[in-house]
């Protein structure tokens, strides 16, 4: 649903895990809070993260899996691709752009 895409987006730190996961697909919750306090200065708990990446999935904009102990999370660009089509001019003469 777009609301949950566009509230999902409206904080930094999940836009700092999105970019994250566009640069690294596949992390744990450890890679990724790792990674934003290294390049993004976000000293935010764990519990924290994990709390916006469940934002994330909500608006199924990153994925989950799981191997053995480990919980991977996957970036899936859908709901953004289907949020900016929405708006975008159709060519309505069937000419080129």
């Amino acid at each position: 649903m777009a609301e949950d895409v566009f509230k999902a987006l409206a904080d930094p730190t999940r836009r700092h895990i999105l970019d994250e996961l566009v640069e690294r697909d596949g992390q744990t919750l450890f890679e990724i809070c790792t990674r934003l306090m290294t390049k993004h200065g976000v000293g935010l708990s764990r519990q924290a993260i994990s709390q916006h990446l469940a934002v994330l999935e909500t608006a199924d904009l990153i994925r989950t899996r799981r191997q053995g102990r480990y919980k991977f999370h996957d970036l899936n660009t859908e709901p953004l691709e289907r949020v900016v089509t929405r708006w975008l001019k159709r060519d309505t003469t069937g000419g080129s752009p």
